[in-house]
């Protein structure tokens, strides 16, 4: 599994403002490229990608046909991929993202600067904080007016002399975090 965020020069969202949504979705087991069917047992690639809904900023997934997306088939505002396996008609939810990729998630996404990347990159943290893959090391907080608030995190069994990572806290709302939490929830757990 893979997840690489683009670059901030190689599109502009032209979004500004809040975290928005996240409706990440289920697997919709359509390539969106090719319409086509992506059947079960069939690698296939998962995309997230900044979008507007209603006018409201959003983060929406959209599947792949292997082929579509090695051919070179991206969505305007990606924020991150990775690869799966479609799952069979009835099969039982299995992970999808294991504790590594969430990881690798939340480092690649270090130093963004777009509010709804900050957003996303803090609920992957706390879904690793929750998992004990992460420990909170400490909190420091900015003398500005009002303290930006940032976590420091170290990855379980990393080096003490091992830089931190390093996470603004977002001031989510508590509905929209729990809102938030649920949607990754199905990220998480799987496809079915």
């Amino acid at each position: 599994m893979d997840a690489r965020p683009v670059p901030r020069d190689r599109y502009d969202s032209g979004m500004a403002g809040t975290a928005g949504t996240f409706d990440i979705g289920r697997f919709t087991g359509q390539c969106a490229a090719t319409g086509e069917a992506i059947a079960g047992g069939s690698p296939f690639v998962a995309s997230l990608a900044e979008a507007l809904e209603d006018g409201r900023p959003t983060l929406r997934r959209i599947d792949w046909s292997v082929v579509a997306w090695d051919g070179g088939a991206r969505p305007e505002g990606l924020v991150c991929f990775w690869r799966g396996i479609a799952p069979n008609p009835g099969e039982k939810r299995r992970i999808l993202l294991d504790d590594h990729t969430l990881l690798e998630m939340v480092e690649r996404l270090e130093g963004e600067s777009d509010p709804r990347r900050i957003a996303y990159r803090w609920i992957l943290a706390l879904v690793l904080l929750r998992r004990k893959v992460l420990k909170l090391d400490r909190v420091e907080r900015s003398a500005d007016d009002p303290p930006v608030e940032r976590w420091l995190l170290r990855a379980k069994g990393s080096a003490e002399d091992a830089a931190p990572l390093a996470l603004v806290n977002p001031q989510i709302r508590d509905e929209e975090l729990r809102d938030l939490a649920d949607q990754l929830g199905e990220l998480v757990h799987g496809e079915g």
